[in-house]
């Protein structure tokens, strides 16, 4: 029976921009990296850092994610590239599709921690300035699944049903399935929020955001996961994305249960260089500097009795006088 309602999928996985042919896979990804960058870099200012240093950071993070995302993509489904009948070559073309997210976050870390330390930046707290823009950019680069028409659900008569075109070669049988792209990119949409409503409320710091926003994740995941019928891995009846989601939350948690007991509060300086122009700036010299990064904690303090001890010198002045 045709259904009434369904979502279509692209007739090509190539977007033309005027002559230049840019695969819809390849576009999401580009976009999602800009995405994170450049809100990363907006609660990296906002945090006290320097314009600029998200994007310096990410020249090291981004490669390295990529490639962990598609080492943990062939590791994991060696027998699409390394069995009979099969050409290893294709292991190295990214833009049909396969990026693990495990494995990209795990050395984009590595990537980013390099990037920090040569900044003398801690990387925690870089982690927390970006983790919402990750979300984000994992909201957007899951369209690119919906281009490669891959890594779609169970079949389903759903009025948001994905139509899947028919193809030997792929794998892929024609007809209507669980739209599992669309799925978790709302569900990073969530999680992206939820992390900055909770950044704010809670002031998180220490490598809480980031935290927090691994283990949302994975909640998510997890029931995502449940839903494709792509082929994969098994372990005791579950995929193995599914027990990587359980580790890893489990591992999110007991740093943010750890973390809160050691290093209760915000990071008061997060780039000691932008305190040390600021105070340049201002005229200040290294002295001032040092003193300016005691954090707005103890300047906030003492503005609310700045004025109530310049009232009483203006009494006491007024009081020697004849």
């Amino acid at each position: 029976m045709d259904l009434l309602a369904y979502i279509p999928s692209p007739s090509s996985g190539v977007i033309h921009l005027g002559p230049v042919p840019l695969r819809g896979y390849a576009f999401c990804i580009i976009i999602g990296v800009f995405v994170a960058v450049w809100y990363g870099g907006r609660r990296w200012v906002a945090r006290g850092g320097q314009v600029g240093t998200v994007a310096d950071i990410a020249v090291w993070a981004v490669p390295f994610g990529l490639v962990g995302g598609r080492l943990y993509h062939v590791i994991t489904d060696y027998e699409l590239y390394f069995t009979d009948g099969r050409d290893w070559v294709d292991a190295f073309k990214i833009w049909q599709g396969g990026l693990g997210i495990w494995g990209a976050i795990a050395l984009g870390a590595l990537g980013a921690w390099i990037g920090c330390r040569r900044r003398g930046i801690p990387l925690p707290a870089y982690a927390d300035a970006i983790a919402p823009g990750i979300a984000f950019a994992q909201a957007i680069g899951r369209w690119g699944n919906w281009f490669n028409q891959e890594l779609y659900g169970k079949a389903t008569t759903l009025p948001w049903a994905l139509k899947i075109d028919g193809d030997a070669d792929a794998g892929r049988v024609a007809g209507t399935y669980h739209p599992t792209f669309l799925y978790e990119s709302l569900w990073c949409v969530g999680v992206a929020l939820l992390v900055i409503w909770a950044d704010r409320r809670f002031k998180l710091g220490h490598g809480r955001a980031f935290a927090l926003y691994v283990a949302a994740y994975t909640v998510g995941r997890f029931w995502i996961e449940y839903l494709r019928v792509d082929d994969a891995h098994h372990v005791l009846g579950l995929r193995l994305n599914n027990w990587t989601s359980v580790v890893v939350f489990l591992a999110a948690v007991a740093y943010l249960v750890i973390s809160a007991k050691r290093t209760p509060g915000r990071e008061e300086i997060v780039e000691p260089a932008a305190v040390e122009d600021g105070a340049a700036e201002s005229g200040a010299g290294p002295a001032a500097a040092t003193k300016a990064g005691h954090g707005t904690a103890a300047a906030s303090k003492a503005g609310s009795g700045g004025a109530d001890d310049a009232a009483v010198a203006a009494e006491a002045e007024s009081a020697k006088k004849p």
